[in-house]
């Protein structure tokens, strides 16, 4: 009788142990399926937030490129609306004093031909020489006067690119960050300066840069 109940007991034990085996696979089995779902999941929240974020950089980098380029172009009005200013207020500007000082030039080389011309008639004629020199010495004051222009130009600044008409403040900063650091390298560029040079192409004028950058003496 004990026997009987022995083994009945073993039956029952080793049936719910496989009961038991069976449960624990199928558990196992769905934890894979839900981790398997879950990394499923995950890639397809994490692609879209990653184009979102490309996108939100990309279209950063847009927006301050084109604040950048608005800001330079409202600068050059600025400046060209100063320069008009000055121009109506009398005050000269850069190209009143280059054609200050090309006028100064032209009368420096007629001075002295102008000269001699009294030296004949003072010989024949004494008192009409005395009477006329006054008057060459008040034609010769002009040129004195405009001669210290000519000496401003030569001693410009090739260092300083807001001399070249284009050329704002913060366009000069960033051609001396990008390497371009004196008005030699606009007016006869390099190959490399070239290319230096084409990250500026957007500017107002820019194919006009090296015209005007040649101009300054």
């Amino acid at each position: 009788m004990a026997k009987n109940a022995k083994s009945s007991v073993d039956k029952i034990v080793k049936k719910v142990n496989k009961e038991f085996e069976k449960t624990s696979a199928q558990i196992e089995t769905l934890i894979n399926d839900a981790m398997k779902h879950f990394d499923s999941l995950q890639h397809q929240v994490q692609d879209p937030v990653r184009k979102l974020l490309k996108e939100v950089d990309e279209l950063r980098e847009r927006e301050m490129k084109r604040f950048t380029d608005e800001f330079e172009r409202r600068l050059e009005e600025f400046h060209e609306l100063q320069s008009s200013i000055l121009e109506r207020l009398g005050v000269a500007s850069k190209e009143d004093i280059r054609k200050a000082e090309k006028e100064s030039k032209k009368q420096l080389k007629k001075a002295p031909a102008k000269s001699t011309a009294p030296k004949k008639e003072s010989k024949a004629k004494a008192p009409a020489a005395k009477k006329a020199a006054p008057k060459k010495a008040a034609a010769k004051k002009p040129a004195v006067k405009k001669a210290p222009a000519a000496k401003v130009a030569k001693a410009a600044d090739r260092s300083d690119l807001t001399l070249v008409k284009g050329i704002g403040p913060a366009t000069a900063k960033k051609m001396k960050e990008a390497g371009i650091t004196s008005i030699d390298q606009i007016a006869n560029p390099s190959a490399d300066d070239t290319d230096k040079l084409k990250a500026f192409s957007s500017i107002k004028g820019f194919d006009q840069l090296a015209a005007e950058a040649k101009k300054i003496n």
